[in-house]
């Protein structure tokens, strides 16, 4: 999804990260609350060390989210709104606890969630972070279980299979999503045009 909404995404995920830049206020007060040493030594956040210490303890990750969330939030809404404003199609925001924070819910036009097995989840979140099994667990543990994300989802994009069968499905989506987006702007048009004559007439209505 992101290769096909690539001016959206990319820079909405750069906007959000850059919120734990050195300096920044969720910055400061993630080192207020667990000290220099989920730091290195370039100040940025040492990512490997903080989460070793926020999914062995919910009560810290929940402090964690306090100090990142709100920050990550007004990020998102603002990428949101720029992309609106120069009539972007679709905007895709990237939240892995989405139905966990409960958060952007009542303002998104339908969810994705991206499945594979439950071995296959394990597998690739040990390579992408070079983490052990246990570790893995512990972190696939402390969320919500992907099943039950695909049960509440909108669409269901299934990525146990191959890379091409994963990037068909995706073509096919965000074709079905752009036509329906531009379904909504059509409608929104029309809707406006409609309340505009309706105004109209009542102004003259109410002259004459």
């Amino acid at each position: 999804m992101q290769e096909h909404a690539r001016s959206t995404s990319d820079r909405a995920i750069f906007g959000i990260l850059a919120v734990v830049e050195p300096g920044r206020p969720a910055w400061k007060l993630i080192k207020t609350h667990f000290g220099r040493d989920v730091l290195l030594p370039n100040g940025h956040l040492d990512r490997p060390k903080l989460a070793g210490i926020i999914f062995q303890d919910e009560q810290k990750r929940r402090l964690l989210n306090t100090c990142t969330h709100p920050y990550i939030r007004k990020a998102m809404l603002w990428q949101v709104f720029r992309h609106f404003i120069k009539g972007e199609p679709l905007a895709v925001l990237v939240t892995p606890l989405l139905y966990e924070s409960r958060r952007f819910l009542h303002i998104l036009k339908g969810v994705i969630v991206v499945n594979c097995t439950h071995e296959q989840e394990i597998e690739r979140l040990m390579a992408r972070d070079s983490v052990s099994k246990a570790d893995a667990l512990q972190r696939i543990e402390a969320q919500m279980p992907l099943s039950e994300k695909c049960r509440r989802a909108d669409f269901v994009i299934d990525n146990s299979m191959s890379r091409e069968n994963t990037r068909k499905q995706v073509v096919q989506l965000y074709e079905e999503m752009k036509r329906l987006s531009s379904f909504q702007r059509a409608f929104r048009w029309i809707l406006l045009i409609l309340l505009l004559l309706l105004n109209g007439y009542i102004i003259k209505w109410c002259f004459y």
